[in-house]
């Protein structure tokens, strides 16, 4: 028997609905994002051309538009990148067996566990 006999309707439904809910909380994070980061390079870059004889010289209209539009485009894979692993390890720690999701420590299996031999001891 393959395992796509064993899928059925309502779980492929399921994870369309998922994939599609997280895509758009990741193109949300990336406009939020996008438009932050912007913001936040074109204050110091267009100060910074009125200001400082350095950058009035050096920094043409199409530099400081290369500035401000590479921090966006990082900012905007950045954010997508860290959405899309964070809510993939969401959904995978969701969908985990209860004996995976059990993090604590617990004393009795460090109990159980062999002692190293006396002269590896401090």
């Amino acid at each position: 028997m393959s395992l796509t006999a064993t899928v059925t309707l309502g779980h492929l439904e399921n994870k369309l609905t998922l994939a599609k809910r997280c895509s758009r909380e990741a193109t949300f994070a990336r406009a939020k994002a996008t438009a932050i980061a912007m913001v936040a390079s074109a204050v110091p870059t267009l100060a910074s051309v009125r200001m400082l004889p350095w950058a009035k010289a050096n920094l043409n209209p199409t530099g400081q538009a290369l500035i401000i539009c590479t921090v966006a485009g990082m900012a905007y894979f950045i954010a997508a990148d860290k959405t899309i692993l964070s809510l993939a390890r969401r959904h995978s720690y969701e969908s985990a067996p209860d004996h995976l999701k059990d993090t604590s420590f617990h004393v009795a299996a460090a109990a159980a566990r062999p002692r190293p031999p006396a002269f590896l001891r401090p």
